[in-house]
């Protein structure tokens, strides 16, 4: 059996579960662990968060018992001993041998792995790229409680894939606090949003522009033309998923060094899309063009100071 335990907010959590649906497609006995998720974890939490995954109305899922969790995380005094032992051999890259860690962007081998606990956010797109399409079924977004959103957001989605739409998604809030900013601040810079529109304007020069962000202020100021921006600033908390559709219906796509960003892109079927992501996800994390460019195939990569690389 493999577990893969769910975690973080809803982008990391779609990623999670798209390791998930691939390693079911591949005839793994597979199962969830939404633990992470208890009221005694979420209450120590700096930034609590839901499972929102049942939020999609196509996402099913088989969830593991705590006896099935056990199996893997609890372990007796004599295995944490032999574990410390052959990881310091290059055994095991974890101390628990039952567990497997993401430590890198891509880790091929795991697709090869039984009887284990899976652990990670596995943002790269190579995982799961070639089951897209079951994922964009089972990511079926549900209707606006509000009525009247609802139609407004559909209203706006008709009008997005009716004319030369790009969505750009802007981060700031949490990654500006200092030691966000030290690891994700300075990627998604206003070079490399400037540098993108500009892609897009260089192709039709009466691309408008729908800006999605949670810094409504910032947004205002930036982006005031209003026959040049739009911006979206009605779907809130819970109902924030929505969106993702709208993003997922525009015919490009500019996004911030975010999951949730990614997901707005990936999301989108048209033909004609274009997608365009920020070179780093993190400050911290090494990365080469020509690993990136495997990983993120028929992406537009973009570096800090907007440079396509």
């Amino acid at each position: 059996m493999l577990i893969v335990q769910i975690a973080g907010g809803l982008g990391n959590q779609m990623q999670q579960y798209a390791i998930y649906t691939k390693l079911k497609e591949l005839g793994k006995d597979v199962k969830l662990d939404l633990s992470w998720f208890a009221p005694d974890i979420q209450k120590n939490m700096l930034a609590p968060r839901e499972f929102e995954l049942k939020t999609f109305e196509n996402v099913t899922f088989e969830e593991c018992t705590p006896d099935e969790r056990d199996y893997f995380l609890k372990r007796s005094l004599l295995q944490k001993a032999a574990g410390k032992v052959l990881s310091k051999i290059g055994v095991w890259d974890s101390d628990n041998p039952r567990v497997f860690s993401e430590s890198r962007m891509y880790h091929p081998e795991i697709f090869d792995l039984d009887d284990k606990y899976i652990t990670g956010y596995f943002a790269c797109q190579k995982y799961y790229a070639d089951i897209m399409e079951t994922l964009r079924e089972k990511f079926s977004f549900p209707r606006h409680p509000d009525e009247d959103i609802h139609m407004r957001n559909m209203a706006l989605a008709q009008k997005m894939e009716s004319g030369t739409s790009v969505s750009v998604h802007i981060r700031r809030g949490d990654y500006l606090d200092p030691p966000n900013f030290a690891i994700l601040g300075n990627i998604a810079t206003e070079e490399y949003y400037e540098s993108a529109m500009n892609f897009f304007l260089a192709k039709d020069i009466n691309t408008h522009f729908y800006i999605f962000t949670s810094d409504h202020e910032y947004a205002r100021e930036k982006f005031s033309d209003e026959k040049r921006y739009t911006i979206v600033d009605w779907n809130t908390g819970r109902n924030s998923v929505q969106d993702l559709f709208l993003m997922s219906r525009c015919r490009g796509n500019i996004c911030a060094n975010s999951t949730f960003s990614f997901w707005g892109a990936r999301l989108n079927s048209r033909s004609d899309r274009t997608l365009i992501r920020t070179y780093k996800m993190r400050n911290n994390q090494s990365v080469d063009p020509d690993s990136m460019h495997d990983y993120w195939r028929g992406w537009i990569l973009m570096d800090e100071k907007g440079s396509i690389i």
